[in-house]
């Protein structure tokens, strides 16, 4: 077998969840740098930065960050988290190399399709980032790109030429590669599972693998229509999302009978499954943890399932929660509320069976544990913002301020990253056979852990009085000079937060050379993942999670074995 058919053009299922983790932590690193741009031109907005100066001589001239490259920043920066970290690492990195180990098949039900899934996505993100080089730049609407300004072309100014073209073009080839990414996991779940792997034998992991494709598969159709209609609007003249008198720059364009408000429903009926799409993995993910590192079987597995089953479907449901401030009727905001407010009850119930798997266990606080607890608590903490967030009257005012950005973060962006990173340690010694620092491991965790509420945290404080988001620059604002100490405390814990990331990347690649060697099930599991590949074809006797198993010879019990063995 060549290199490039087994480390570049693979068709296994490991490999290809490997490519998906390096992408996606390549990503992660660059969306953090152009946070941490973006945090050091807000809070000091006037300061003359030789490196901006490098980076973009035109938009930074003399070092100062136009508001313009601002925009294009925190654009390139949304764009690039959601889709290509929190949408890729649980799904297509984790759920590649383990959902065929954790069912007993042998391989995902397409392997080329797999294949072409990865590279189309990887295709995706090079499309992406060539925005950065391109005549204009990288574009300024936002991840959410709205119409007009995203349809209208380069007279809506810098990046929205040929930086926005390519935007359509990175999210369209994602989604094509999130549809044959969904096919794929929904066949090889209902259709290749071992003997006596039953649906509710499964582990967590994989039904939350299975409703996410079930979501990607809805949700990611709809955006690549919406993508396709945004690129024709730009590139041959048609007014899907252009209304008729349409005024630019003193230009008059001959469009009629669009509505961008229609790109609006289209982007968030995509956009608000896209939150469980990122975070449902990870609540997979989390749930076995926590099982594992309690010695305790999932406090109601049934209930767990159903709850993802039923946040699955009401996450199409409420997309207008995110349009409150669009003018629709009073009686269509408050069917959006209430159906907000409705999906809290299963996210409830799978909070309070992760409280009930962890009480009473004996708790084995290693770095994956504390990760899976610390998302518990960002999980909570996120939910409660969104109350406030589900009431129009309460949203009519939060919408457009730094309230709305510490939720998002919060809710969606550091939860999703805490699973992802609670599935990195626990994981890790069967990716690569070897164990990760837990000293390094916990040093990382504290840092990060503390950071993020130092980060985010305050933010809701400044959104309550009124501190606008998407400004690259607060000054113009009197009411908001108290705010400008609160932003520089923000700025000065992102960076450390940021810093402090470099410690796990160095204890990735540590571990690969001088970690300690990692036994066949080093946590002491019961799914099947973690037994020798000698042991396959696997007869699975008994549901994941069973611990303290009456008349076992130990405390926990592998998926294949029966009580006597």
């Amino acid at each position: 077998m060549s290199f490039l058919s087994r480390y570049i053009f693979s068709t296994n299922h490991k490999t290809i969840g490997i490519q998906y983790f390096v992408l996606a932590l390549t990503a992660a690193l660059l969306g953090t740098a152009l946070s941490v741009l973006m945090r050091l031109h807000l809070t000091y907005p006037e300061a003359k930065i030789r490196l901006f100066e490098i980076l973009w001589p035109n938009a930074a001239a003399g070092g100062v960050m136009t508001p313009e490259l601002y925009l294009s920043l925190m654009t390139m920066h949304g764009t690039i988290m959601v889709f290509f970290v929190l949408t890729t690492v649980p799904q297509g990195g984790f759920g590649n190399f383990f959902l065929p180990l954790q069912i007993g098949a042998e391989d995902m039900a397409f392997p080329r399709i797999n294949m072409l899934s990865f590279w189309a996505t990887a295709l995706a993100f090079l499309v992406l980032c060539s925005a950065f080089v391109v005549e204009g730049g990288a574009p300024l609407a936002g991840w959410t790109a709205y119409p007009p300004l995203s349809a209208v072309g380069s007279i809506a100014g810098p990046g929205m030429g040929k930086g926005m073209t390519l935007w359509v073009v990175s999210i369209a080839l994602f989604c094509a590669a999130s549809l044959m990414g969904a096919i794929n996991f929904i066949t090889t779940i209902l259709e290749m599972r071992t003997r006596g792997m039953s649906l509710f034998r499964m582990p967590l992991t994989c039904w939350a693998w299975l409703v996410t494709a079930l979501i990607s598969l809805f949700a990611f159709a709809v955006l690549f229509a919406a993508g396709i209609l945004l690129l024709l609007d730009r590139e041959a003249g048609t007014s899907f999302f252009l209304p008729a008198g349409l005024v630019i720059n003193d230009r008059i364009l001959d469009r009629k009978g669009g509505s961008p408000l229609l790109w609006q429903h289209l982007f968030w009926f995509f956009g608000h499954p896209e939150v469980y799409i990122a975070i449902l993995p990870g609540m997979g993910v989390v749930s076995t943890v926590l099982s594992v590192f309690s010695r305790k079987p999932v406090f109601g597995y049934r209930a767990m399932v159903w709850a993802m089953l039923a946040i699955g479907f009401l996450g199409f449901l409420v997309w207008g929660h995110h349009m409150f401030i669009s003018g629709m009727s009073p009686y269509s905001s408050l069917a959006f509320s209430v159906l907000t407010l409705a999906i809290g009850v299963p996210s409830a119930v799978k909070t309070f069976n992760w409280l009930g798997t962890i009480l009473g266990g004996r708790l084995h606080l290693e770095t994956a544990m504390l990760w899976a607890l610390a998302f518990v608590s960002v999980f909570v903490t996120g939910g409660l913002s969104g109350i406030a967030l589900g009431q129009p009257a309460l949203d009519m005012y939060f919408h457009d301020t730094y309230f709305v950005v510490g939720h998002f973060h919060i809710i969606m962006g550091v939860a999703a990253v805490f699973s992802i990173l609670a599935g990195t340690f626990y994981w890790w010694p069967k990716m690569t056979g070897r164990m990760l620092s837990e000293t390094l491991g916990r040093v990382h965790f504290y840092v990060t852990f503390l950071g993020v509420y130092a980060v985010f945290i305050p933010m809701h404080f400044a959104g309550i009085v009124g501190n606008p988001r998407r400004y690259s620059d607060f000054g113009q604002f009197e009411f908001l000079k108290d705010v400008q100490g609160l932003h520089k405390f923000i700025t000065h814990a992102a960076f450390l937060t940021a810093a402090v990331q470099l410690l796990f990347i160095f204890n990735l690649i540590w571990s690969l050379y001088r970690g300690k060697k990692a036994g066949d099930n080093p946590w002491n599991a019961t799914t099947l993942e973690w037994l020798p590949p000698s042991h396959q074809p696997h007869i699975v006797v008994r549901g994941a999670y069973d611990y303290s198993v009456p008349g076992a010879r130990r405390d926990f019990l592998m998926q294949n074995e029966s009580n006597g063995q």
